[in-house]
C-alpha cells in the first residue's frame, strides 16, 4: 500500500552538494520515522542518518556535513549532503516506518529503490 521513490542522486565533484528526496505515496496514515542508508560496492550497508520523534542520528563520517529532514505535508524526506568526498560514493536508500489508513496503529518499514551518488576527486 506504500511506495517510496528516491531521487536527486548524480555525479558531483568533491566539495560539492546534493539533495536527495524520498517521496512516499499510497494509503499513508502516519510516518513514525525515517532513515537513509548507503552501500558502496564491496562494503556493508551503512546507516547514514535517521529521524525519529524529532531526534536525529548521524553516522560519524557524515556528522556536520549531512542533514536529514522531512516535509510532513508532502510525505517526503530529504537528505542534504554537503562537502561531499569520494568516500560518500554509494547507492543511497531511503526507508520509512509507516502506518496505513487501514491499520493506523501498525507500523512497517518500507524501502525505496535507491539512487546512485558518485563523487569525483
Amino acid at each position: 500500500q506504500v511506495q517510496l521513490v528516491e531521487s536527486g542522486g548524480g555525479l558531483v565533484q568533491a566539495g560539492g552538494s546534493l539533495r536527495l528526496s524520498c517521496a512516499a505515496s499510497g494509503s499513508i496514515f502516519s510516518i513514525n520515522s525515517m532513515g537513509w542508508y548507503r552501500q558502496a560496492p564491496g562494503k556493508q550497508r551503512e546507516l547514514v542518518a535517521a529521524l525519529t520523534s524529532g531526534r536525529t542520528n548521524y553516522a560519524n563520517s557524515v556528522k556536520g556535513r549531512f542533514t536529514i529532514s522531512r516535509d510532513n505535508a508532502k510525505n517526503t524526506g530529504y537528505l542534504q549532503m554537503n562537502e561531499l568526498n569520494a568516500e560518500d560514493t554509494a547507492i543511497y536508500y531511503c526507508t520509512m516506518r509507516v502506518s496505513t489508513t487501514r491499520r493506523p496503529d501498525n507500523f512497517y518499514d518500507y524501502w525505496g529503490q535507491g539512487t546512485q551518488v558518485t563523487v569525483s576527486s
